[in-house]
């Protein structure tokens, strides 16, 4: 049976229970946006809402050390640079659209067993493109739900975040960590909502000088 986790909460991920050959984290959202239908029927539907996934690949410091040229090579993944050189960790298909109402979803696919060592973390970022210009925040989503699955599809863990004051005018999370643990992994609940859209912002406090962007 999945486990909830609440905020600050973790879990070991255990091979002997689950196929860790690859571990998903999906990230699910929906928006409830009151009178959506109506709004729709005539004409004036909300802007599309678009939710970015970045993982930030950090040495045992908690430090990304390489950030590549204009961030791609490095060690994020994100929509620019989907899939890490080593294939250990890439963005899942570009379906992080979701119209008032509607239900989405992006992933993160993770490969365990061919993840560079000097990785001990993974941070895991959603941001809104554009949130600020098109005055769009956390505060305005029904709920955001992450999953751990494993390569099976089997649900290992889940955590939510329902609308409330810490996601209004909030247009990023820090949602999760993947950490080692000896010889495998640990999933944690961070959820740790930032004001800034531009997930190079969050990047700042996980970089390992000389930074290099202004």
């Amino acid at each position: 049976m999945a486990i909830s986790l609440a905020k600050g909460q973790g879990i070991t991920l255990h091979a002997s229970e689950f196929d860790l050959s690859t571990i998903s984290l999906e990230l699910d959202w929906e928006r409830d946006v009151p009178g959506h239908l109506l709004k729709r029927l005539f004409g004036s539907a909300p802007e599309a809402f678009k939710l970015d996934a970045v993982a930030l690949l950090c040495h045992a410091d908690g430090k990304v050390h390489r950030l590549g040229e204009n961030l791609a090579g490095g060690d994020v993944v994100f929509f620019n640079h989907r899939r890490h050189s080593s294939g250990a960790i890439w963005l899942g298909d570009d379906d992080s659209v979701a119209d008032a109402g509607s239900h989405e979803d992006a992933r993160i696919i993770m490969r365990p067993a061919v993840m560079p060592a000097e990785v001990a973390r993974i941070m895991i970022v959603a941001s809104i493109f554009q949130g600020q210009r098109r005055k769009q925040h956390l505060g305005q989503l029904h709920r955001i739900v992450m999953r751990v699955l494993d390569a099976q599809e089997r649900e290992i863990a889940h955590m939510e975040v329902r609308a409330g004051p810490e996601t209004q005018d909030m247009c990023s999370m820090v949602l999760a960590e993947l950490g080692r643990t000896g010889d495998g992994w640990a999933f944690r609940a961070l959820l740790q909502p930032e004001s800034t859209d531009n997930f190079v912002m969050i990047l700042r406090d996980y970089y390992m000088p000389p930074f290099g962007l202004n």
